[in-house]
């Protein structure tokens, strides 16, 4: 303490004149551990250790409390196996520099074999124990020497160790792995200073990759295609980097083999664990430049633009072609305006032709009966007033004029000739017509029998027994069969030609059935039953009419059919009896097996959905009215239901 007290600590100097600043350093080394330089009370310390002043009384109480942890450890470690292993031992300082050691601080781990042996040999031969041996002869107590000597081997296996370390792959790659390095990484930066920011990470994180050379980030000049592959170099980044864990379990230690292979796993864990979190490190430095790149951004804009630029292209063109479909479409219409506007000024012009023809033709007409009056009136070459209204109604107007023109110039009797010839000429016209006429009139009537018998050939219905017949034949003939459409002709036997059945294969039986026609499909379909000739007839007197034979039998079938239409007249006064609220009589309410059968027939053919459905049913069932149907209906489901909860 008497040696602390001696030295003093650092102040401002008295001699300060014009108020300047005064730095001040010292010597000592900055603390490797934390990166930072001693000050405040840590600075006194450090200046004292190097004046001698202060000696650090307690390094032989921590050596003796680490060797006690260690033996406490073992112990403990042994006595119980639950601990499941022992971590790497170690001093706990930090370990030594043995590129520094052996003079290559300024390469590390770019250091060859070559240089390393290199240094390795001129550190050795100057730092030789024979080669310190003047050191120890300048200390003065035994203990002094010692201590120096000490100092000095211990110095010298430093550099061995650092040799051994550097020279063997394997131990060197773990040593770089936990020498000193600047994990950090840019998150943002400004444009300007993108790759004074990245490419310094780039190149100090590029000294792990596996695959060397490793492409740079280059500048704003850089090609494209190189910029792309420095990126996709990087986001498929391979790292050679070791990752040693402070808790690793240390092999060594191990009490039994499957003891070792637990710590074998531990420390897979622990190293797969540092291997992702290094992965995510540097794809978190990729992505971070990715976005930033300038020159990625200049891209995605240019991208970006293209796209913008061909939609708006795409827009324009569309509208283009919509303005110019609509151009085209007002142009048609104004064409067809102008046709239609040209068209009515040509119905009109020839409307008023035909009028100024009519006009002029009614003017030459009354000009000839004009004219023709004294013909008339002195009854010239017997020249009717039929003649001339002959003459006016089938002579034109030309012909008409040229007549009358020649009937001015002339009187009386020639005037009654040039009528006469104008009505000879007439007549021959009139004898032409009729000899071509016969023959048209023969062609129309050729024709007209011929469109007849193709209509009445195209109009002939198909019967129903043909379509079943048609139906038949197309499931016996399919598909393949060879003359398929001729052997269904002929499977019909009506006479039906093959375009006859192809059309009716696409028309007839497609149709669907008609709904109105089912209840008459049922009738004919059914079986014939027995006739009931009144509804006091047995069932048994019915079978003794049935065995009857001979022309009594067909007496008796005749009276039956008679009773069964007296029956049905019966019947409909029955209705309306009831109507009218008269009861009817209890043996009408009897029910014959045939009877049932029929309505229950009836009742599965004539669903709840057909319409008039009792009325179909009643009419189904001989002798039994629509108000009887019903009742016997709800008596059998009474009946049913009864049975069912019976069982």
């Amino acid at each position: 303490m008497a040696s602390q007290r001696s030295v003093l600590f650092i102040s401002y100097s008295p001699e300060i004149v014009d108020g300047e600043a005064i730095y001040v350093s010292s010597n000592c080394l900055p603390d490797k551990a934390y990166k930072f330089e001693p000050a405040g009370h840590a600075f006194h310390l450090a200046a004292l250790r190097l004046l001698g002043c202060y000696e650090e009384e307690s390094a032989e109480g921590e050596e003796k409390n680490v060797t006690n942890d260690k033996e406490h450890a073992s112990v403990s470690s042994s006595e119980s196996y639950s601990t499941k292993g022992k971590k790497k031992s170690g001093d706990g300082g930090k370990q030594q520099d043995h590129y520094a050691l052996l003079g290559l601080s300024h390469l590390r781990y770019l250091a060859t074999e070559e240089q390393i042996k290199k240094s390795y040999r001129e550190t050795a031969l100057k730092h030789h124990p024979d080669k310190q041996a003047a050191l120890l002869l300048a200390e003065v107590t035994e203990a002094a020497k010692q201590s120096k000597k000490d100092e000095i081997e211990n110095h010298f296996k430093a550099i061995q160790e650092a040799y051994e370390v550097l020279t063997d792959p394997a131990r060197r790659r773990i040593y770089d792995s936990t020498d000193e390095f600047d994990d950090e990484i840019p998150i943002d930066c400004a444009p300007q200073d993108f790759f004074k920011v990245f490419a310094p990470a780039f190149t100090r994180n590029g000294r792990w990759s596996v695959n060397q050379p490793v492409p740079s980030l280059g500048d704003e000049n850089t090609a494209l295609k190189e910029v792309d592959s420095f990126y996709n170099f990087w986001y498929g980044f391979k790292s050679w980097r070791e990752f040693p864990h402070a808790d690793e379990f240390d092999l060594e230690q191990a009490e039994s083999r499957d003891h070792k292979r637990w710590m074998e796993r531990q420390n897979v864990k622990l190293t797969e664990k540092a291997r992702k979190e290094e992965s995510a490190r540097i794809r978190t430095l990729v992505d971070n430049a990715y976005k930033r790149d300038p020159r990625i951004l200049k891209r995605k804009e240019e991208v970006k633009a293209e796209k913008q630029r061909k939609k708006e292209s795409k827009f324009l063109a569309k509208k283009l072609q919509e303005e110019e479909a609509a151009r085209i479409a007002e142009e048609q219409r104004r064409q067809k305006e102008e046709e239609e506007r040209r068209a009515a000024e040509a119905a009109l012009h020839q409307k008023k032709t035909r009028e100024k023809e009519k006009k002029l033709l009614r003017k030459e007409r009354t000009r000839l009966r004009t004219l023709s009056v004294p013909v008339l009136s002195q009854h010239l070459l017997d020249i009717t007033e039929h003649d001339v209204e002959n003459l006016c109604m089938s002579l034109e107007i030309e012909r008409l004029r040229d007549l009358c023109d020649k009937i001015v110039a002339k009187e009386g009797l020639d005037q009654a000739k040039f009528l006469k010839e104008a009505l000879r000429y007439n007549h021959n016209l009139e004898d032409q017509k009729q000899d071509k006429n016969p023959k048209e009139n023969g062609s129309i009537q050729a024709n007209g029998s011929a469109v007849l018998r193709s209509c009445e050939k195209r109009e002939n219905p198909w019967s129903r027994e043909e379509i079943e017949l048609l139906r038949k034949g197309m499931q016996k003939y399919p598909k393949g069969t060879s003359r398929r459409w001729e052997v269904i002709s002929e499977y019909i036997g009506t006479g039906r030609s093959v375009e006859e059945i192809l059309k009716a294969t696409k028309s007839v039986l497609l149709q669907k059935p008609d709904s109105a026609k089912v209840f008459d499909s049922f009738l004919e379909k059914r079986k014939a039953t027995q006739s009931i000739a009144s509804p006091l007839t047995t069932r048994a007197e019915l079978e003794g009419v049935s065995m009857g034979s001979g022309p009594d039998s067909d007496a008796k079938m005749d009276s039956a059919k008679d009773s069964s239409s007296q029956g049905s007249n019966h019947q409909k006064s029955d209705d309306a009896s009831n109507a009218n609220g008269v009861s009817l009589s209890s043996d009408q309410d009897v029910w014959s097996a045939v009877q049932e059968r029929a309505l229950v027939q009836a009742l599965k053919t004539f669903p709840k959905e057909t319409t008039q459905r009792w009325e179909r049913v009643s009419a189904a069932v001989p002798g039994k009215n629509v108000n009887q149907c019903k009742k016997k209906f709800t008596s059998l489901k009474e009946s049913f239901r009864n049975k069912k909860n019976a069982v």
